[in-house]
Formats: structure tokens, C-alpha cells, sequence
């Protein structure tokens, strides 16, 4: 009898062992991905913030620009450089539509074929988003949205994803169709490196390809209550 009794308090000690040992690897592991999300949401407002104040500075430089050329306008004296400053200015904040050679990206997250357990969310696309900058993407849009410097990415409720305000998507019941301006190889291999494998590995579907695309503009507008030029 003592010896039955001994097995089963060194099975139970063994078992509260186990517990024990899972719960600390548990809390480690919620620890670790605790810090990578307050890391990634860092960096991500770092961008931002960066964006922001040269969105201010270009929109500033566009005003400017956009008077003397209608200054000139009235005066019936057009300086072609002028305009081909405007135009490239209307590119870099998003407010005309644009071509060009980049990439194609398209995920698919969710469909009877595919088992995947956590499917695209908000901190994913701006994963992508800031994975494009960093490649040098000039120009990038999400499901139809032109992403610009106050774009936000944002979950409306429990599912919808907003982009500009816009909803582009629902979590589990999206494909997401992601375009890109800039230098194919640079974009394909960014992407391929640090996004498309961990896509796959979740279980989703992704398909990139280099092309020649066209985004949207820019449907929203800009505000700045507090950024002012200065006299410097």
C-alpha cells in the first residue's frame, strides 16, 4: 500500500511538474509577443509620424506651386516646368491616379479549401505597407484604397477593416488585392522574404507577380490643424 501511495504522489508531483513548467513557458511565451507587438506598433507610429511631416511639407510646396501657376495662368505665361513640378508633387501625395511598373500582391485568407487560423488582420496590412516603403515603393494602394501618408488602417467593430475611412475588407471573408509602384525586383524580393512565406506557412494563399499597374488616386483630404510652414 505505502508503495502504491508513493507511485502515485511521484506520478502527481511529476504531473504538477509538467503544469508548472507549461505555464512558465505559456507566460514567456505571451511575454515575447507582448514586446514584438509593442515593437512592431512603434515602429509603425514612428513611420507614420515621419510620413505625416513630409505630407505636410509637400502639400505645402503644392499650394505654393498651384498658385504661381495659376498666377501665370491668368497672365496667360504657362511655365512648362512649373506644371511638370505640380504633376510630380500630385504624385507623391496621392491626388492623380498613377502607372507604372511594380508588383502585384494577392492574398486569399479564407474559402473551403483553405485551413487557415488567423487570417489577415490590421497589424498584417500595415506590415505590407511598411515592407513596400521600405523597398521604395512610390505609390500604393489596398482593394481599390490609394495609401498615402495619413492613410490609416484601422478595425471598425469586430471585423471590418478601414482604409481612409473606406471599408476594404472583412477579417476571414476578404481576398486582398495589393499594388505597388516602384522597382519590380527590389518589391518582389522584399516582400518574398519577409511577408509571402509566413502568409503560406499560416495557410493562406498568395500570389505575386511583377507588372505593369495602375492605381487610384487619393479620394480623401488633407487637414492640418497644427502643422504651419515655417519661415526656415
Amino acid at each position: 500500500m505505502n508503495r502504491r501511495l508513493a507511485g502515485v504522489a511521484t506520478i502527481a508531483a511529476l504531473i504538477v511538474g509538467i503544469l508548472i513548467s507549461l505555464q512558465i513557458e505559456t507566460k514567456r511565451s505571451l511575454d515575447m509577443a507582448e514586446q514584438i507587438q509593442v515593437e512592431r506598433l512603434n515602429q509603425i507610429s514612428g513611420v507614420l509620424t515621419s510620413l505625416q511631416e513630409e505630407n505636410a511639407r509637400l502639400l505645402e510646396e503644392n499650394n505654393h506651386v498651384t498658385a504661381e501657376l495659376n498666377r501665370l495662368r491668368e497672365t496667360g505665361d504657362t511655365n512648362p516646368l512649373l506644371a511638370a513640378q505640380l504633376e510630380q508633387l500630385k504624385i507623391q501625395d496621392g491626388t492623380i491616379p498613377v502607372n507604372g511598373l511594380g508588383v502585384k500582391m494577392v492574398i486569399t485568407d479564407s474559402g473551403p479549401d483553405l485551413a487557415v487560423l488567423f487570417p489577415i488582420n490590421t497589424d498584417d496590412v500595415c506590415n505590407i505597407i511598411n515592407i513596400l516603403r521600405f523597398a521604395g515603393a512610390e505609390a500604393i494602394s489596398v482593394n481599390g484604397q490609394r495609401v498615402v501618408a495619413s492613410s490609416s488602417v484601422v478595425l471598425s467593430g469586430n471585423a471590418t477593416i478601414l482604409i481612409n475611412s473606406v471599408p476594404i475588407g472583412r477579417i476571414g471573408a476578404t481576398t486582398y488585392e495589393i499594388l505597388a509602384i516602384g522597382d519590380p525586383d527590389m518589391l518582389y524580393d522584399y516582400l518574398n522574404r519577409l511577408e509571402v512565406l509566413s502568409l503560406k506557412q499560416a495557410g493562406m494563399r498568395v500570389d505575386l507577380t511583377k507588372e505593369e499597374v495602375t492605381l487610384p488616386s487619393y479620394k480623401g483630404n488633407y487637414y492640418f490643424d497644427y502643422a504651419s510652414r515655417t519661415s526656415t
